[in-house]
Order: C-alpha cells, then sequence, then structure tokens
C-alpha cells in the first residue's frame, strides 16, 4: 500500500504562507491539505479560492480541498480554477451528492466524500463506484489541534473493507489528531493517506517529522 503524508495548511503560520508550503514540499509531503470551513456548516471561517490561488504557483504538490461548507456546489468550480486537484465534501452539505460528485469530475478533480465522526457511511452504498477518496473525520470538524477519536478506526477499517469489495483504487485519508505516535494505528486499520497539522506545523523539523511519520509507517 502507498502511504501519503497531507499536511494542513490549517496549522500553518499564515503570514508565511507561501513559504509554509514550500517548506512541506521539501520536506517531503505528498499532498497540501486544503481546509475550507465557512462558519455555517462548521463553527469556523477559514480560506476560500484567492488564498488556494496565492500558494499554487509555491508548490507542485497536489492540493487537496477539503469544502466544509454549505453549500458545496458553488464554490468546486471557483476552487478547481485556483488550482485544486482533489476536492472533498460532505454528504450533508449537497442536495443532490451524485450531482456534486459529476460536478467536481466535470471541472477537473479527483471527487472525495468526507465523514464526520458520527455520520454513518450509508451514502457509500450509491456513491463508491464514482469516488477517488473517502475522507473520515477522526475529530469534530472546525478547529485544528484536537485529540483523535479512537471510536473511528473500526470506521476506517468498515471502509477499507468496502474499497476491497469494490476493487477500485479509491483513496482513504484520515483527518484530525494524527500524530507519530498514532499513524501506525490508523495505517493498521486501513487508511493511506493522513492529514496532519499541528503534529507537523507545530514541529521544529518539519523534514524530521515526516521522516519519523514514514518510519513509523513503515512498520505497520
Amino acid at each position: 500500500m502507498t502511504f501519503r503524508i497531507a499536511p494542513s495548511i490549517l496549522s500553518a503560520d499564515f503570514a508565511r504562507l507561501g513559504e509554509e508550503v514550500r517548506a512541506i514540499e521539501a520536506a517531503g509531503a505528498d499532498l497540501v491539505h486544503f481546509d475550507v470551513m465557512d462558519n455555517h456548516y462548521v463553527p469556523n471561517l477559514t480560506v476560500g479560492p484567492l488564498v488556494c490561488s496565492a500558494i499554487r504557483p509555491h508548490v507542485k504538490l497536489p492540493i487537496d480541498v477539503h469544502l466544509m461548507v454549505k453549500p458545496v456546489d458553488r464554490l468546486v468550480a471557483d476552487f478547481a480554477k485556483a488550482g485544486a486537484n482533489l476536492i472533498s465534501f460532505h454528504p450533508e452539505a449537497s442536495e443532490h451528492v451524485d450531482r456534486t460528485i459529476g460536478l467536481i469530475r466535470e471541472c477537473g478533480c479527483k471527487a472525495g466524500l468526507a465523514f464526520n465522526p458520527a455520520t454513518p457511511l450509508n451514502h457509500l452504498d450509491h456513491t463508491l463506484e464514482k469516488l477517488d477518496l473517502v475522507l473520515l473525520m477522526s475529530v469534530n470538524p472546525g478547529f485544528g489541534g484536537q485529540q483523535f477519536i479512537a471510536s473511528v478506526l473500526v470506521k476506517i477499517a468498515e471502509v477499507r473493507r468496502r474499497i476491497a469489495r469494490c476493487g477500485r483504487d479509491v483513496w482513504l485519508e484520515v483527518d484530525g489528531g494524527i500524530k507519530t505516535d498514532n499513524i501506525a494505528a490508523v495505517a493498521a486499520a486501513g487508511a493511506d493517506t493522513f492529514v496532519a497539522g499541528s503534529a507537523i506545523f507545530g514541529s521544529a523539523d518539519y523534514r524530521a517529522t515526516i521522516r519519523e511519520m514514514r518510519a513509523r509507517l513503515a512498520m505497520v
């Protein structure tokens, strides 16, 4: 299994954002994770397409946009034009989940469906064949620096079984409280893509932290 590490710029120094994304690319990150919150679907307000467009020239890494906004469709094309490569959204934020997945793909991006810790997985019953990514939140969305919710491990294992049954190369991403000391357990449950914010941007040495995460993953 290929493992991917996606530092979340939610925990970066926004006064030096271009420098920060260049630093994580140099440190060996696989993706730039971009958290979009609207103070409506989630209780926080972060960044929009203009910021995505501003960081796009600074990195060659794919930009992984997680839309925590409602309604979602209006922003899909804007983020695609701003340089997003993957766009994930929450089923509760769309009136027509299948249509939103199609819209993301029509805009030239890979499509992901995101699930909060208490959101059931039944939306995958009719969408997994069309998805490139399933994103499981291991904290309640809205703020960085939260503790990993251990009960999500069971959910990760269930999604991994579903992906195996469908036979497609669908990424299984986990976001929330990922650190060097739990990343191996999350991988053992079935995840292959790991969003880490404060664990990386809060460390003194991004490269050393990512290297340590990869070392833990190599033992899975």
